[in-house]
């Protein structure tokens, strides 16, 4: 792990604070500059919210050791460049199409960024992505289930990246509530340089929230600890999460729902002669082949109907991305399109 590592985060002294260096409560506290006045909300919140973490532990199966809570899995995503990579120097690798964040972040800190297309029908080859790396590259970054094509990546293409590549692998698993299949969480233990993260934002309907997830190696989370902003979870989101988690079979209802609007929205798109093709989905939205994407795009922008035109992206020609919504809303949809 120090060969992955950048020298100056190695050597990095941490911003320290007496939250850090005492546990537990306290009657009287001094030490911060706070204003004794106006409690809950004058006191710094836990740096490391354990209260939070210790819930995640119990639903996700992952020691608290293990857990970084970010604003948003960005957060996260941001900390994996600057941790492990030196601008100018080091390199990642992605597939191609996915989360456009992965990118922005590596321009933002100055790191190339190594596209790798997935084949035609959005399944990963484990080779091509292998074949991209060097002696500097430090990350592959892995979203599955994908963004934007919704589908979950070959587990054994995966575990080929994992057995081959001596960096650090990220999986982002976003979308991981709305499949049947695997977490990546259960190999952690067994990949001591795998990332998974995943958010409060989508099955948990929390992304005004801002609260993501990171689980890896405890000593992988050492280094989020040494590098985060010391109270980057606002007691108000704290408070909010834990008080979700207590209501974790209401987020099941919620999914088990969504599920069935996936498959109804499908099966609604197939039968419109604008629609082409469907993809098959293991997140909560559809990736959508239609005739005329940019026209689609405009008219449904003219109904007040808002989905993701990615005719520019990658694999994506003519594709919109629609995101599973109510029922009612769905079917506002499919009116409007049928009448287009």
């Amino acid at each position: 792990m120090k060969n992955l590592v950048r020298k100056n985060i190695l050597a990095l002294k941490p911003y320290s604070c007496a939250r850090d260096e005492f546990k537990g409560e306290a009657s009287v506290y001094l030490d911060a500059n706070e204003n004794p006045l106006n409690a809950p909300y004058n006191r710094y919140p836990d740096p490391l919210q354990w209260e939070v973490k210790n819930k995640i532990s119990k639903i996700k199966r992952v020691a608290p050791e293990q857990i970084m809570l970010g604003n948003g899995s960005d957060e996260p995503i941001d900390l994996i460049y600057r941790i492990f990579c030196e601008p100018k120097e080091d390199n990642v690798v992605a597939i191609a199409p996915t989360y456009g964040m992965y990118g922005v972040c590596a321009d933002i800190n100055n790191v190339e960024y190594r596209s790798v297309p997935l084949n035609e029908d959005f399944t990963l080859d484990a080779s091509k992505v292998l074949a991209a790396t060097d002696a500097h590259t430090k990350v592959v970054w892995l979203c599955s289930p994908n963004n934007p094509s919704g589908n979950l990546l070959k587990k054994s293409e995966i575990e080929k990246i994992l057995n081959n590549f001596n960096g650090i692998v990220v999986i982002d698993e976003a979308y991981v509530d709305f499949s049947s299949e695997y977490s990546w969480l259960n190999s952690l233990n067994k990949y001591p340089r795998l990332i998974v993260l995943q958010t409060f934002s989508k099955a948990w309907g929390l992304a005004a929230v801002r609260c993501g997830m990171a689980f890896a190696s405890e000593e992988i989370i050492g280094f989020f600890n040494k590098v985060k902003y010391p109270y980057n979870i606002n007691i108000l989101t704290q408070r909010l999460v834990s008080e979700e988690i207590d209501q974790e079979d209401r987020k099941k209802e919620w999914v088990e729902m969504l599920l069935k609007q996936r498959a109804m929205l499908a099966e609604m798109l197939n039968q419109l002669p604008i629609v082409e093709k469907v993809y098959k989905s293991d997140a909560n939205f559809l990736l959508t082949k239609v005739t005329d994407a940019n026209g689609i795009y405009n008219y449904l922008v003219g109904k007040g109907i808002i989905v993701r035109n990615r005719n520019t992206v990658q694999l994506c020609g003519n594709c919109l991305r629609i995101t599973v919504g109510t029922k009612e809303e769905n079917e506002t949809l499919i009116d409007a399109l049928k009448a287009y």
